[in-house]
């Protein structure tokens, strides 16, 4: 069973649509694990997407087996994205844009006219809600994206879960310590550079462009680097740390898909 729910970023999901999220998340763990076993290339994510979840949502507005498509313009290759649960299961999903994009080396993650995609994978943040069962804080998730040495698929997919616990409380130690410009930081025993964006949002900042541009020689090496992105709360004022790093694991290992920190 696979529902498309349509929700207020400032609502939480409630009652009856919290469960049926819920369910739908399980059935589309169960279809993923299917397409699995059928195919295990790198181009699994890329053809679930343009060959499943796309056509099914421009024919009949069901994007299954994804969760969710959007889509921003028209045409034979729609500009968007789709929101799909992790087959691993539990509070992991991915935000997989429409289009083929290799991932984060693609020139298409950053610049003016690039789709913000670590922007939609925010405001799908969402779905974490039918997974856990009740509201996520904002310095619970975490958004990852891996190297290509750490990556099984090439096709771009942000990871969206919640943050190991000792990941957030090794950032919330640090938090005082980030400013707009990157600094060194030490997170679960690895180094990396950090900044932060402050804001609600991150329709303004986009952490690939922010990595590109203001990282010294990160532009030509794009490819080596792993890139989360963490909700925080600097004070009052509400915002997001950005790691950034290239001698060490996939982001995606910062992520704990038991949404623990939350529970």
């Amino acid at each position: 069973m696979v529902v498309t729910l349509r929700r207020d970023r400032n609502r939480s999901l409630r009652g009856p649509a919290r469960g049926l999220l819920r369910l739908a998340c399980l059935g589309v763990g169960a279809a993923l694990a299917s397409l699995a076993r059928a195919d295990g290339g790198r181009d699994q994510l890329r053809l679930i997407v343009q060959q499943q979840c796309l056509p099914h949502w421009t024919q009949t507005h069901d994007p299954a087996p994804c969760i969710s498509v959007r889509t921003l313009n028209d045409g034979d290759a729609p500009e968007g994205f789709a929101v799909l649960a992790d087959r691993k299961g539990g509070a992991h999903f991915l935000l997989i844009p429409t289009r083929t994009i290799t991932g984060i080396e693609s020139p298409d993650v950053r610049g003016a006219r690039a789709v913000n995609f670590f922007a939609a994978a925010w405001d799908a943040r969402y779905v974490l809600v039918g997974a856990v069962g009740h509201a996520v804080p904002r310095t619970a998730i975490g958004m990852a994206v891996n190297q290509h040495r750490a990556r099984s698929q090439d096709q771009l997919h942000i990871h969206l879960s919640c943050l190991s616990r000792r990941v957030h409380d090794s950032l919330q130690s640090q938090a005082g310590d980030l400013s707009q410009n990157w600094s060194s930081v030490t997170i679960d025993g690895a180094h990396y550079q950090a900044l932060r964006i402050m804001g609600t949002e991150l329709h303004a900042a986009n952490p690939f462009e922010l990595l590109a541009a203001r990282l010294p020689d990160a532009a030509g090496a794009m490819d080596e680097y792993t890139v989360l992105v963490a909700g925080m709360q600097f004070g009052q004022r509400p915002g997001f740390a950005v790691l950034a790093g290239r001698e060490v694991p996939g982001a995606e290992l910062l992520l704990d898909p038991t949404c623990a920190l939350a529970r």
